[in-house]
């Protein structure tokens, strides 16, 4: 049962590190993409709303579609960041494999054990006739 409890414990921390690793590959690029993001929209705001003053002269339209753009772009990266933390990624597997050759093995014994008791008492219930 130790080893187990041992597996058990270097299996989470291994699944653990992955989702550290993840959280802040995670953290790390909302950063630097929104740092990046605040520059690069006040251009895309700017250009667009040059090019459509042209047809259509208003202040909130270029703004609008900007912010539409990076919605989704934001939105799909913290779906792709998420898909590599799903709840599987964190079940220890080995250790429940482990866990289930013990039940059975116990299972097993636990069956062997009782015939042995049957025969014993079979045995001492003949030696009494």
């Amino acid at each position: 049962m130790r080893k187990e409890v041992e597996l058990a414990k270097a299996e989470m921390s291994e699944k653990i590190d992955k989702v550290t690793t993840a959280v802040m590959s995670m953290a790390a690029g909302g950063a630097v993409l929104y740092a990046g993001f605040l520059v690069f929209l006040i251009f895309c705001v700017a250009g667009l709303d040059t090019i459509l003053d042209r047809w259509y002269p208003t202040q909130w339209l270029a703004p609008l579609i900007v912010s539409v753009v990076v919605l989704l772009a934001g939105y799909a990266m913290l779906k792709a960041g998420q898909k590599k933390v799903e709840k599987d990624a964190l079940t220890p597997r080995r250790t429940l494999r482990s866990l289930q050759r013990d039940a059975t093995f116990m299972q097993r014994e636990a069956e062997a054990a009782a015939d042995r008791e049957a025969a014993t008492l079979r045995a001492r219930r003949e030696e009494v006739r």
